[in-house]
């Protein structure tokens, strides 16, 4: 049997194209993903704003890396429900003026349907802080993340 070492450290590369002064199709591996802002701020509402993308990143990550220490500590997760919210200081992109922290609080609600206990539950989300890239970044410039993890049978 041959073990194959992962590559801890990857270059990632994306390429974009600015359709439209609001719309980007960006592109990674082969898929891409829209970025625009809603009709109300002179956009044609064709996918998240860069803002919303930024936060449906911390979704994603909390996701995936939930589920991967899940598996790794043996419990089983048939489905998980996020619902994030997230304090904006919008005066930077209203060029009002200079925003140190745009985002100061993010507060997400995670239902995990699983067959944890509150112990493992625990520790979960401990190891979530450790592991997930998105949210590491966001606190490491000052953000504070609250997670209210519930639970229900799978």
């Amino acid at each position: 049997m041959v073990t194959v070492k992962p590559k801890t450290t990857i270059k990632m590369n994306m390429a974009a194209v600015g359709e439209t002064h609001s719309r980007s199709v960006v592109s990674v591996r082969d898929v891409s993903a829209t970025i625009d802002e809603p009709i109300e701020r002179h956009g044609t509402n064709l996918g998240l704003s860069p803002t919303e993308t930024l936060m449906s990143s911390l979704i994603g990550c909390t996701n995936v890396i939930s589920n991967k220490i899940a598996a790794k500590m043996g419990l089983e997760i048939s489905g998980m429900d996020i619902k994030l919210t997230a304090d904006f200081d919008r005066r930077g992109v209203l060029l009002m003026e200079e925003v140190e922290r745009p985002f100061s609080n993010i507060v997400m609600d995670i239902e995990v349907a699983t067959n944890a206990t509150p112990e493992q539950i625990e520790t979960l989300r401990t190891e979530l802080e450790k592991y997930c890239p998105v949210a590491k970044v966001m606190r490491g410039s000052g953000i504070t993340i609250t997670e209210n993890w519930s639970t229900k049978p799978l």
